[in-house]
This record gives structure tokens, sequence and C-alpha cells, in this order.
């Protein structure tokens, strides 16, 4: 399954609108900070009129023009600098602006090997619209860790939903440099779902591509684009994308049917994504010992050799709340 015509232009007209909005932001600052510091601007005006007077002298072949230019354009910019942090602006605040900037708010970036490849922002918008994550955006959008409480618990549930709450904070202070999984486990409503939820928020807020499945819908997925001929084409994306974004998101898993099929799907993307040292997240009611029953050998193995398994416990939060 790939993106429309029409889905493709919509994201990047949303790029081009990000960039609009962007260069208007700085040519409003600047103007800001020439009515406030016009020393500032004159050392702008400075800077090209240095420019001019080097190129002629590079073309009368003056060959210490350029590092002469090198070294005042940095003198320069040091007292523009001290200009903006005396009058209580950020040193940076004249900098270009961007939502991205890896991409620089253009949707693509340069492979290693000089390809035009598409930003881990332009996938999470990809992925937003080709797998029906924008409910999934709008519930982790309000609960977050701005929404956390500890008031629902009490004794031991509350230092399981605190040692939870300090493992996931851990988790995504080292995402970048630590491959690591997490499967949640417990009671209906303790708070595993939320906790994946707020992992997936700040991930994709820093930028990460994120994919978050309910097992149900996540299976329900792979056996459409699995059993139906016309769609082999979407299966290898769908597959491309399930293995390839930085974090996958299972929330729910033992709520989808029991059997083969589901097993081998399983079994293939925990392995896939080791391989890959791409990240997940599974939440389960169900306890360890049934974890086992309901699931191959093989997949309880991998399970406990690369999640860290983190319990909650005590009364559904859900219910509390009513």
């Amino acid at each position: 399954m790939a993106l429309t015509n029409s889905q493709y232009e919509s994201i990047m007209r949303r790029y081009e609108h990000i960039r609009d909005d962007n260069r208007f932001l700085l040519a409003s600052r600047r103007q800001e900070i020439y009515d406030a510091i016009p020393a500032y601007q004159e050392l702008e005006d400075l800077v090209s009129t240095l420019s001019v007077s080097a190129a002629k002298k590079m073309l009368s072949e003056d060959g210490e023009a350029l590092p002469r230019l090198h070294d005042s354009l940095q003198e320069i910019s040091q007292k523009q600098k001290k200009l903006l942090t005396e009058a209580g602006y950020p040193e940076d605040y004249l900098d270009p602006v961007y939502h991205c900037p890896d991409c620089r708010d253009t949707g693509y970036l340069e492979d290693g090997q000089g390809r035009r490849v598409k930003c881990h922002c332009f996938l999470q918008q990809e992925i937003s619209i080709l797998y029906d994550q924008s409910n999934i955006r709008e519930t982790i959008s309000r609960e977050n860790f701005s929404t956390l409480s500890y008031d629902f618990y009490q004794g031991e549930d509350l230092r399981h939903f605190e040692a939870a709450v300090s493992l996931s904070r851990n988790f995504i202070e080292n995402f970048k440099q630590d491959y690591h999984n997490l499967l949640f486990y417990g009671t209906v409503g303790t708070g595993k779902s939320f906790l994946s939820g707020c992992i997936a928020n700040e991930l994709i807020q820093g930028g990460y591509s994120v994919i978050y499945f309910s097992a149900l819908n996540f299976f329900e997925r792979l056996a459409f684009y699995s059993f139906d001929a016309k769609e082999k084409a979407a299966l290898h994306q769908f597959y491309e994308d399930i293995y390839g974004c930085d974090l996958l998101v299972i929330d729910d898993l033992g709520t989808e049917t029991a059997n083969a099929f589901v097993n081998s799907q399983l079994f293939a993307c925990l392995n896939e994504r080791q391989l890959r040292r791409k990240a997940m997240i599974i939440s389960t009611n169900l306890n360890l010992g049934e974890l086992q029953e309901r699931y191959s050998d093989r997949i309880f193995s991998r399970l406990t050799s690369h999640f860290t398994f983190c319990k909650l416990t005590g009364a559904d939060i859900r219910i509390s709340r009513l």
C-alpha cells in the first residue's frame, strides 16, 4: 500500500506551508531586531560591504582576501550574538527556523550513497495516513506524561507504577543509543496502554517514526493483506513499515484470535525487528504463565530474552475515574 498522488501532494503542501510560516516568522524576528537594536542591522550591512570588497580583491588574485573575509565575518558574528544576548534575546534568535532540522522541512534527506530518501518526519505523516493512526495521535495528545497521576495507586500498586514510569522515562531518554524493548503486563486498567501511549507521544514529538496498533487490528490487517492475492504489494510495504519504523507498539496482546497464523506472524515480527535492532513495546492483560501457554515456546523465549518485563497491578483506573 502506497500513498495516492493526492495524499503525497497533501503532505508536500504541508511542508510548503510550514516553510512559508517559518520564513514569515524569521522575517518578523529580523525586523523586530532591526527596530530594537539598530547596531545589529549596521553589522549586517557591513557583511555585505566586506563580501563585495573581498570578491573584487579575489578577482585581482589577492590570495589573502578570502581568509581575511572569513576572520572578519567571524568577528562580526560574535558581535551580533553579543548584541542579541545583551538585549535579552537568545543568540540563535535569527537562525533559520525548522520544525524538522534534519530535512529542513523538505521531507527528504540524502543517504550515505547520495540517494534522496524520505525523512523520518515524512514517514510519520505517511504512517498516520496509511495506518489510521490519527485517532491514536489524538488519544496520546491527551493521555501523556503531562496528565500522569499517581492518585489511583496505593501501597505495592503505587510502587509498581512508579517503577514503570521510571522505566518508561529511561526508555525515552536512551532511545537513540540503546536498543531496548518493553513488555507491560498485569490486570485490566492499570496503566499499561497509558504508559505505552506516553512513550509513543514523546518519541513522535522527538521526530521518530512510531506505529501503534491494537493486537486485534494488527493481526487483522496482516491477514487481510496475506490472504488477498491482489494485496501482495501492500503486504510487502506493510512488512517494511512494521519492521523498519523506529518504534512498534502492539497494545492488548492476547485479545486477538489465537491460531497458527498469529503465532507465525508475531514470531516473524519479533525476530525481524530484533535483527534490525528496532524497538518494540507490547502491553498485555495476560500473566506470564498465560503468555507462555498461549504462544509458542520460541515466541516466549524471544520475549523473555529481549524484553524488559514490567508488571502493573491494582484496581481498574477507568472504573475509579467514574
